[in-house]
């Protein structure tokens, strides 16, 4: 239940940052669900690798495989899932490698795309980016913020009748002790309460215990693990349960590992003190899109984003100017190295 999110061997390799920019020989790469801040990333990097980009804001599409057309590799975001069609047209086109531009792979059928023809490799970036966010939502949770935020853009400024919690007076459990697992870990110890940690392949050097011995103890519970078939609805009724009274539940790591209609009655009856959420079951088609004038169909949503004690970001833990650098940059070393082999130094 490691939070690195690296695949099984076989189906995917991850780059690891590198600093060199040493030119390779040309390679054209096809990179769709390219926003702007990425597409500026991939012109400034692309010909330091001797790559030629082929960019479209589109998602990968059976409508636009033609862009792939001579690429043997082709890089895609991680907001679309990519449809058994879609790789099936991909090779087709003749595209033997896919590169994911994110630590998570669930939006991609890897060994469907192994059974066609297609690897699949997926990204690392600074855990910083996720590790840092994950502290925020810890400190709003504790301490009240959403509900303060509120009042004060009422201009209600009195205290709340709810006194905030520190830190160092709580035991946070985490699940999940992968490079962003870890890199939460270490800025707990700066805070000097206890860290309880859970892992099927346990690594980092903190205090161990049993999944529901985590939940049990823990006044905060923060998720750092993958989503696979194992852990899909991993904090369901049973473990919610288990939970203290009065816990804060956060997730940054993909919204299913929560059973949100098993969330929901604990949140609003006041059983958990709350949860701070950058990743929510059935997101697709709502985070990253400009909602203001759209009915939404996530009902669970919409009773989330009502109650005070529950904060809820659309998926942005990652999203800072290192991070979204090093996956620029991945994507790009990914690719070059399938093209070689592996063997490509740079």
């Amino acid at each position: 239940m490691s939070s690195s999110g690296a695949t099984p061997a076989a189906a995917c390799r991850s780059r690891a940052p590198a600093s060199s920019s040493r030119a390779a020989s040309t390679t054209g790469v096809t990179i769709y669900g390219c926003e702007q801040d990425e597409a500026r990333l991939f012109r400034d990097m692309a010909p330091r690798f001797g790559v030629v980009p082929t960019i479209t804001k589109a998602p990968v599409s059976e409508a636009n495989i033609d862009l792939a057309a001579g690429n043997r590799c082709v890089s895609i975001g991680h907001k679309a899932r990519v449809t058994r069609a879609t790789l099936v047209a991909l090779r087709r086109a003749g595209v033997e490698y896919l590169s994911t531009r994110s630590v998570g792979y669930d939006h991609i059928d890897v060994s469907y795309a192994e059974s066609v023809g297609i690897s699949v490799g997926n990204v690392t970036y600074s855990p910083d980016s996720v590790a840092d966010y994950t502290l925020m939502l810890m400190l709003m949770a504790v301490r009240h913020a959403k509900a303060t935020i509120r009042r004060v853009d009422a201009h209600d400024y009195r205290l709340s009748e709810r006194r905030g919690k520190e830190l160092r007076d709580l035991t946070v459990g985490v699940v999940g002790t992968g490079r962003i697992g870890t890199a939460v870990i270490d800025r707990l110890r700066g805070f000097g309460g206890r860290v309880l940690a859970y892992d099927n392949r346990p690594k980092a050097s903190v205090e161990h215990a049993s999944i529901d011995e985590l939940f049990r103890h823990s006044d905060i519970v923060t998720l750092h693990t993958p989503l696979t078939a194992e852990t899909r609805h991993l904090v369901d009724r049973r473990r919610i349960e288990q939970m203290r009274h009065g816990a804060f539940l956060v997730n940054t790591g993909r919204g299913p590992l929560i059973d949100t209609e098993a969330l929901l009655p604990a949140l609003e009856s006041g059983r958990l003190g709350g949860a701070a959420l950058d990743v929510l079951d059935g997101e697709e088609g709502i985070f990253y899109a400009d909602c203001r004038n759209k009915r939404i169909a996530n009902s669970s949503l919409l009773r989330l984003q009502e109650l005070p004690n529950v904060f809820i970001s659309p998926h942005v833990a990652y999203y800072t100017d290192h991070a979204l650098s090093d996956t620029v940059k991945n994507s790009l070393l990914n690719c070059l190295d399938f093209e070689t082999g592996g063997t490509w130094t740079g």
